[in-house]
């Protein structure tokens, strides 16, 4: 057994070794701070979705922006598109499961908004959906993904992809990029102020 999670441990950094070594995707986490940082300044808000495991990471990452990250600051509008009961089982209902974000999106999202939809493959079909209705109404897409990005890639403005097909691996990527980018906005907008 301690084999087993040794190798789970070392699997892990493995990829978070590749993801620091990778003048791509390090050069991609910077602009996608530098886009939420923007974003934030001019008063818009983000929208986050995904499924499963990647739907827990939406809701972590929104969580972050709306309560805190580091340190006490005001709250920074952010929504995860995956919370709402009523909302997710009317739409599944009376659209289908692949409009669940899509239809949020046009209900909720302006120009100038972020969509950072999370998938692993990058073929999740409600998040391709939603990607789609997105750049419709003007909103940045913003992608995580797994290795090959799927039709992710094509669709979004900014596709990060981490380096492994393994879920596990690419979820625990998604979710520090996520807190890299939560940190990144306290950062720049609130330390100044509120970081004692």
């Amino acid at each position: 057994m301690q084999s087993f999670i040794d190798k789970e441990i070392r699997d892990s950094l493995e990829v978070k070794k590749k993801l620091l070594e990778s003048t791509e995707i390090m050069a991609q986490l910077h602009q996608a701070c530098e886009q939420v940082i923007d974003v934030y300044k001019k008063g818009r808000k983000i929208l986050v979705a995904g499924n499963g495991g990647s739907a827990a990471d939406a809701q972590h990452i929104v969580a972050e922006f709306v309560s805190r990250f580091y340190f006490d600051r005001p709250g920074l509008p952010a929504i995860a598109l995956t919370t709402d009961t009523s909302i997710i089982t009317a739409i599944g209902n009376d659209y289908g499961y692949e409009k669940l974000f899509s239809r949020q999106i046009e209900a909720n999202g302006a120009e100038g908004d972020i969509f950072m939809g999370i998938s692993t493959s990058g073929n999740s079909a409600n998040v391709i959906a939603g990607l789609k209705q997105a750049k419709e109404q003007g909103i940045f897409c913003l992608g995580f993904s797994g290795e090959s990005g799927g039709k992710m890639k094509e669709l979004s403005d900014l596709c990060i992809c981490v380096p492994s097909s393994n879920t596990p691996r690419v979820q625990e990527s998604h979710i520090l990029m996520g807190h890299i980018i939560c940190a990144a906005v306290e950062e720049a907008l609130f330390a100044k102020d509120y970081k004692s």
